[in-house]
Formats: C-alpha cells, structure tokens, sequence
C-alpha cells in the first residue's frame, strides 16, 4: 500500500454513523466485541504466536507483546468496565444568561477521528477501540509491526462485531505500519481531528515535531518511589522489588528510587537480595553504590544523570 488517504475519507465519512449511536447501542457493541475476545482466545494466542516468533524472547518488548489466556480475558472484562462508563458526551460543562437575555450553554462533544500511533502492545488496541467507541470517537490505529498479525485478528473481531451491529466498520480500523505512510497520517489534518502518541519518548518526540495534525502528549512512563525515614523498610524493601521485579518491561514499572538518606543504607541491604536473586543492574549514586557494594551487589553501574530520567523498560 503506498497511501492511507482511502481510510483516512473512510474514517472521516464513518463519524456520521459513531455520531448516531445512543448509549445503549454503544453499550451492546462493547458487550459483542467482549464475547468476541474470549470466544476467539485459541485463534488470538495464535496469531500473537507469530509476532512472537518474530521477537527474540530477551528482547523486553517480548513480554509486552505476549497474549495469555489471562490477558484476553482482562482485556475483554476492561472492555464491559469501559461500557458501564456514563457517557461522557452532551454534558452540561457551562449554562449561562446574557444581560440581553441570550442563553449560552458548553457541552461536552466528541473530538471526531482519533488517531492513536502505539508500539508492540497489542492490549492497547483493545483499550483504545472501547474508549474511543464510549466516548462517540471514530478511531484510526497505528501499532508497531511487531504486534502486526495479533492486531490485524483483533480488529477483525473488532469490525466483526461492529457489522453485525449494522454499523458502518469503519469507526475503527487498523493503519498499515509501513514507516513512510506515517508522514501521511501525521499531516492529515482534513481527515484527522487529533493524535495521540503512546509509547517511548523518541516515539512521542516524533510525532510532536512532525505533525501537523493537533497531538496530545502523553508522558513517557519514567515511574518513580519515593522511601521516606518514617517507612516500614521492609515493606518498603517489598514494594518497591515487586515494582521493578513483576513486570519490567510495562511502561508503569519502576524506573528509579528515591530513598531518604537516613534509612538509605538498611533499605538497600534489605532489597538488594530481591534484585540480586533476578539479577536487576542496578545504576546508583555514589553514596547507593557505595552501600550497595558493601553489602557484595554483584550487578551494580555508576549512574549518569540522564539515567534519573530514563524508562528502562528491562531488569535494569
């Protein structure tokens, strides 16, 4: 495909349809497309199976990307959460009377076409389809070529559900992820009424700098704890392993630990042998690595000040 421009009119004539559904309508489509994921589970793990064959399994983008029985059925259960949602459209956000007796209201109203760019995380497909449909948003998907095959089954469970519903498709479709038709979605500013990037900071940078369609920046997931003197340390030893330890490549796990420098010292050697035991690489200041070398760390680095800053998205 060298152009989008056919699904980004698509996109743009299907908001009459998203226009036209009432809160119920919305709420079975998003009941459908929940029954869809776990009646679909076997064919959707296998479809991940080949994105997952593509990803060395050290690669911290691999967890990320990998579907379970029990992530499918998170997903399709976020998805009946999203549909008991009030509606968030045509409220009252402002009513007034002029001296001339002029009355002026401010309702809450779609944006339109919404254009998410994300990375391997195929969960996200799911999420931003059952918000953009809650809210009365078409949606148009960019995701990474990594999740390609397990985000071209979603959708067609997706759309599946839609056509049965007697709604046009295409409030939601998926975008090839060819790098040079990016350029195109980044400046369709007659067919799309907002961005949102999700993903690593060069990602949201990117498309920041490039569109010409209006963006709303996300932040990237740099996830901070924050150990005071009056803590229980070894909870605090427990909390802040599991952050870090439990899933290290989601954008929410931890990134860095600020610890008062009064309990600095016992806080370390209690934690360092949840990190040693899953062998985290460990960037510390001169006082931490000081410490933590003298209780025997083993995986230990001097950290710079730009890793204060740093999503590290692995065991590190």
């Amino acid at each position: 495909m060298d152009s989008i421009k056919q699904q980004l009119v698509q996109a743009r004539q299907a908001k009459k349809a998203m226009g036209m559904l009432t809160l119920s309508q919305k709420k079975q489509l998003l009941q459908a497309i929940s029954a869809l994921l776990i009646a679909h589970q076997d064919a959707i793990i296998e479809e991940n199976k080949k994105d997952l064959d593509r990803m060395d399994p050290q690669d911290p983008k691999y967890d990320r990307l990998k579907l379970t029985e029990e992530r499918i059925q998170a997903l399709a259960a976020s998805v009946i959460d999203v549909a008991n949602l009030e509606d968030p459209t045509n409220k009252v956000l402002l009513r007034k009377t002029l001296e001339n007796g002029l009355q002026i209201e401010k309702r809450s109203v779609p944006l339109g076409v919404v254009g998410v760019i994300y990375e391997s995380r195929p969960n996200v497909t799911v999420d931003v389809v059952a918000l953009c449909i809650q809210s009365g948003n078409v949606c148009l998907l960019r995701g990474g070529s990594d999740a390609w095959f397990t985000n071209s089954y979603l959708v067609s469970l997706i759309r599946q559900a839609i056509e049965a519903a007697g709604i046009n498709p295409d409030i939601v479709q998926l975008l090839p992820t060819a790098r040079e038709l990016m350029g195109e979605l980044l400046t369709a500013k007659d067919y799309v009424d907002i961005l949102i990037p999700r993903g690593s900071q060069a990602l949201i940078d990117y498309v920041r700098d490039h569109a010409k369609v209006p963006v709303i920046e996300t932040g990237a997931g740099v996830c901070h704890t924050y150990v005071d003197e009056t803590a229980d340390l070894d909870k605090a030893a427990r909390i802040v392993a599991n952050a870090k330890i439990s899933r290290p490549s989601v954008c929410n796990a931890l990134d860095t630990v600020l610890v008062d420098q009064q309990v600095a010292g016992p806080l370390l050697t209690k934690l360092a042998p949840y990190f040693a035991e899953h062998q985290v690489e460990v960037y510390a200041d001169p006082q931490a690595f000081q410490w933590l070398q003298g209780v025997g760390y083993p995986h230990l680095q001097h950290a710079s000040a730009d890793d204060f800053g740093r999503e590290f998205l692995d065991l590190k």
